[in-house]
């Protein structure tokens, strides 16, 4: 049995005030080809279909014409809401679509839909979860102890079905702890949002989303995907790609990927305003790309943005990286803010509003607080 594993697609998303409609149409439709040449016997998003609650009608359209494409190809798709899709309009109808092959993942209410795939000798159990919050597994299951979204998915999974002799797949739209993230991701701040992989041992391979660039959590069979275009400039050097899931008849699984090549790539170009706009320099690239140029003068270039789109017409952003920038620190960046912890984080704020780091007195009262507070 072969499955694509695909999620985030964020329909109708918009980056840098530019529209990604006929980016996002290109890349569907490069998809479509490749599943009409490979023949998978299913297909998994998850989550993240839309880049808003409340979809705009070309977002729905892309979904829409996505789907009976699939569905003439008698491929079945099972997909899920995630956090940027609203659950019930993600849902609208699926009872009635599944007799064609694409099922959706209802509303959560306390039972995660199944469905049971089956090709030549191979048959998966494959369970639905969409994202779902601590809160909302509370209220449906009140006796059982939730404090994180770690023990939200454990509840969620513990009223399963599961029959562990078979293949089971799980697709679901959570941060694995561990997991790299993006700049276009929405950050939960302190890891909140974090659940333990542990959750998901009963499951022979996991589908997430959520996480914007393809990656394993601990084990190769619990996998992001990532989405199928770049969707912020620190996804600058990703390689996109379907997330190929091979099943053979032990139940054995083999992990590839096949190359996705976008209509438009997101680059950056870095060097003087006369660097950059020298021909030698920029004939042959693909000037239509979309552009975050770093310029390296020492002077600001008046109307630097209008003049380098005659050249690059979809230059996204602009920024300066000369002796001024580089002593400026700006510890809001949320990159820089992931990577360090809360001791960190205040030291550097008490130095820059002081001119003079923490004394030992200062930084040890610092951390008794912080742990108070994380133990409240």
């Amino acid at each position: 049995m072969k499955l694509f594993h695909l999620s985030d697609l964020h329909l109708g998303k918009r980056l840098n005030e530019f529209s990604m409609t006929e980016d996002q149409n290109y890349i569907l439709k490069e998809i479509l080809t490749i599943i009409g040449r490979e023949k998978p016997d299913g297909v998994i998003v998850a989550g993240d279909i839309y880049d808003r609650s409340i979809p705009s009608e070309e977002a729905m359209k892309l979904w829409d014409g996505f789907l009976i494409s699939l569905a003439e190809k008698n491929v079945p798709v099972f997909a899920i809401s995630g956090n940027h899709d609203s659950a019930i309009r993600f849902s609208d109808h699926g009872e009635l679509i599944d007799s064609a092959g694409i099922h959706l993942s209802p509303v959560y209410d306390g039972i995660t839909k199944c469905h049971t795939l089956e090709a030549g000798d191979v048959s998966v159990n494959i369970y639905m979860l969409p994202f779902i919050r601590p809160a909302v597994v509370r209220s449906i299951f009140p006796d059982e102890e939730i404090a994180d979204h770690t023990d939200a998915c454990r509840v969620a999974i513990s009223h399963m079905d599961i029959d562990r002799n078979k293949t089971n797949i799980l697709i679901a739209h959570q941060f694995v702890t561990g997991a790299v993230r993006c700049e276009s991701e929405e950050v939960t701040v302190g890891g909140l949002d974090n659940v333990d992989a542990s959750v998901f041992d009963d499951f022979d391979y996991v589908a997430l989303g959520h996480i914007h660039g393809k990656q394993k959590i601990g084990r190769e069979t619990v996998r992001y995907c990532g989405t199928p275009l770049k969707y912020s400039f620190s996804e600058k050097d990703h390689h996109k790609s379907i997330t190929v899931v091979d099943i053979d008849s032990a139940g054995e699984i083999k992990i590839s990927e096949i190359g996705l090549t976008p209509m438009r790539d997101l680059r950056e170009i870095k060097g003087t305003y006369d660097e950059l706009t020298a021909k030698k320099n920029y004939e042959g690239t693909k000037t239509d790309d979309y552009i975050h140029a770093i310029l390296t003068d020492e002077n600001d270039v008046v109307d630097a943005v209008g003049k380098l789109r005659v050249i690059y017409p979809n230059l996204m952003k602009l920024s300066y990286d000369n002796k001024r920038t580089r002593e400026q620190r700006d510890i809001s960046d949320v990159e820089n803010i992931e990577k360090k912890s809360p001791i960190e984080l205040v030291e550097e704020f008490y130095e820059k509003q002081n001119n003079t780091p923490m004394c030992k007195e200062q930084r040890d009262f610092a951390v008794e607080r912080i742990k108070s507070i994380w133990e409240v």
